[in-house]
């Protein structure tokens, strides 16, 4: 019903064309993937069930490229919010003190190539970014993604830590250190430390790292030549 009403209010606004009404994930990914719209609107809750947009709105990333996403719920949540950019939001638009103007406003705004964040929904990514904690990142199966050390690694960035600090925490060499972080942007599919601190606040809690008493070693390329760590 929302979705419906939605698209009777664009539909009677000049500059708009509304190419496809979802109400769930399977219909929503299929309809974006074939006619590639400008601009999304996805709800975080579906007709699936609780985030199922979230879901969608991390698989039409993977799928469609060109295709600027915007995230409707109902109220601010940190892990919505950071979850919402996480999986290529370029808007976050809370419904809970809805304004069509303000919505319009918002797709042209993202279909120009900006980012919506309102001051609410920035609070929450602050809240979020002030809150770090330990990880467990696990694979489809629920199988570990990332060893035990890397994931020591990305709770000490989590954190606020440096290089040398996770380093002197970790009793390893700076350069071990950062390629622990290049093998965990790799596993990730990110790029710097600013996504794996999104990516992190949003994930479970597991024990603190143990501090190593003997220094690690790590075999493999320098990568001194691509992102910064």
């Amino acid at each position: 019903m929302s979705g419906r009403l939605l698209s009777d209010l664009f539909r009677r606004c000049p500059g708009f064309d509304v190419v496809a009404c979802n109400a769930d994930r399977p219909s929503l990914v299929k309809s974006v993937l074939q006619c590639k719209p400008d601009v999304a609107l996805i709800s975080a809750d579906l007709r699936d069930g609780q985030m199922s947009g979230l879901a969608a709105l991390g698989e039409i990333r993977e799928e469609v490229s060109g295709v600027r996403s915007i995230l409707l719920f109902d109220r601010p949540n940190p892990h919505v919010v950071v979850e919402g950019l996480r999986a290529g939001a370029r808007g976050v638009f809370c419904r809970s003190n809805f304004e069509f103007a303000t919505l319009r406003k918002c797709v042209r705004r993202v279909h120009e190539g900006q980012l919506w964040v309102g001051n609410e929904e920035l609070e929450c990514v602050l809240t979020a970014l002030s809150q770090p904690r330990a990880l467990r990142v696990m694979n489809s199966d629920g199988s570990n993604l990332l060893s035990k050390r890397e994931e020591d690694v990305m709770r000490l960035v989590a954190e606020g830590m440096g290089n040398r600090e996770i380093a002197q925490a970790l009793d390893l060499s700076e350069h071990t250190v950062k390629n622990y972080l290049f093998h965990i942007f790799d596993k990730l599919g990110i790029s710097n430390r600013v996504e794996l601190v999104l990516y992190a606040v949003s994930m479970p809690k597991i024990a603190a790292p143990v501090t190593s008493q003997k220094r690690d070693q790590v075999t493999g390329q320098d990568f001194s030549g691509r992102n910064s760590a």
